[in-house]
């Protein structure tokens, strides 16, 4: 599925490198083309709750999947970025 640029997305799976999880959503900013046999990766940025960039990461495509209407968001805390 190709996602347009500044498409909401949430991760499919946990991201500790990036102190970021399952659930959490990001908005698309770049899409790089994979190469023969490998898989279209996204740039995106993710943005605490007052929408404040906290990280930019590149993943692959398998990795994100499109917001659902019957989501909604949840707040949780970035201790671990805040003492960063």
């Amino acid at each position: 599925m190709a996602y347009p640029l500044f498409t909401r997305v949430v991760l499919r799976e946990d991201l500790p490198e990036y102190q970021l999880y399952r659930g959490d959503v990001a908005t698309i900013v770049d899409q790089h083309e994979g190469g023969e046999g490998e898989e279209t990766g996204y740039s995106l940025e993710v943005f605490n709750a007052v929408g404040e960039t906290i990280a930019v990461i590149v993943v692959a495509e398998s990795k994100i999947e499109p917001l659902k209407k019957n989501e909604i968001f949840h707040v949780r805390r970035l201790d671990e970025l805040a003492a960063a």
